[in-house]
Order: structure tokens, then sequence, then C-alpha cells
């Protein structure tokens, strides 16, 4: 149950610029990135943007009186998601950013993520069959240690389950362990580490 002032409902179009905004305040492994990046809405082109295009049925918001203060965004299948990422979303951000050059040793956090528009990097769990769907969760620090982002994966997790998907894996930083140890209290268990990044996954009913 989602307590009073807080409401959980399906992402709206209008919606966007407030998600984007939430993805930038806690895109430094949990914390407010803000000052980290020149361009507000370069992380949100990876973890927002294309989810609420390619996926909008599997987006959903928490809101309060203040209004969104965190979102949960699914894929139903990560290989036709990230081709359709890699053909209908990441060609028209290209457009619009130009693949940084040079040291990358000199890049800003801005252009390391710029490169990733051009080199995508995305990750497919084995065995694929039983973990196919992914999903992203931020909340803003006044929305946490409410039970919310339990009710938030929750209400992800049932729609899921209810288009027929058999299991779901997400990606945290791998010294983000308020993160780790929220998801296994879900029933979430490691499926592998690669470099800093740590994948789990949770079968469903």
């Amino acid at each position: 149950m989602v307590p009073a002032p807080f409401h959980i409902r399906r992402c709206q179009p209008d919606d966007a610029e407030a998600v984007y905004e939430v993805c930038l305040r806690t895109g430094d492994n949990g914390h407010d990135a803000t000052g980290l990046f020149e361009d507000p809405k370069a992380l949100g082109h990876i973890f927002v943007g294309p989810y609420l295009k390619l996926e909008q049925d599997l987006a959903f918001v928490l809101e309060d009186p203040q209004g969104v203060c965190g979102y949960a965004l699914g894929a139903l299948d990560s290989r036709k998601y990230y081709e359709a990422y890699r053909t209908k979303w990441l060609p028209q951000i290209r457009s619009r950013f130009a693949e940084p050059t040079g040291d990358p040793a000199g890049w800003t956090r801005t252009q390391q993520v710029y490169y990733e528009y051009y080199h995508p990097d995305v990750f497919l769990p084995e065995p694929y069959e039983s973990y196919p769907s992914h999903l992203h969760i931020d909340l803003l620090p006044r929305a946490q240690g409410r039970g919310l982002g339990k009710e938030l994966m929750r209400v992800l997790l049932d729609e899921l389950a209810a288009r027929g998907s058999p299991g779901v894996h997400l990606g945290l930083g791998a010294t983000n362990a308020r993160a780790e140890r929220f998801y296994k209290r879900l029933g979430f268990h490691q499926l592998v580490r690669v470099g800093d990044v740590l994948y789990l996954g949770k079968q469903l009913p």
C-alpha cells in the first residue's frame, strides 16, 4: 500500500522532463549528479528517454504534491528493446550530439556519456530465457525509506509477470551496497559482476 500523499501511476508524455530530472538527481550511484554534467539530460537519453519512447506501457512514476519523485521503467524483451534502441532511438540522439574525440582521459562526464551513444554497452544475462526483462528504478531522497521503492517495484514486476515475463534482471554499481540490499530483500540474487557493475536477477511467478 502506498502511503499518502504519494501515489503511483503510469507515466504520461508530459512527465518526461520530471523523469529526466529524477534520473539526473540520482545519477551518481544513487546520489545527485547535477554538478557532474554540463548537459543535464545526457544520462536520461540512455536511462529514461528510450524507455518512455519504446516501452511506454512499462513506465510508472511515483508522485507527491511536489511532483514526480521516482520512477520504474522496464523492458519486456531486452533483446528486442536493445535492437530498437540501436536502430530507432540512438540515430536521432547521435544527430544531436557529436561523438567525442581526443584522449578519453580528458573527457568530461558528459563526453563519456556521449561516447556511449555511439558505442552502447548492453548486458544480456545467461540463461537469457530465465531473465529476459530488465528494469531501472530511482527515487529522490524525499521518497526514500518509506517502503515506496518496494511498492513501485511491485507494480512494475506485476505488470511484467502479467505480460508473460518469466524473469527480470537489472544492473547497479558494485559499490552501491544500499541498493544491493534493497533488491535482495525483494528476492533478487546476483547473476554476475562485470567490472564495476553488479547484475542481479529475479524469476517471476
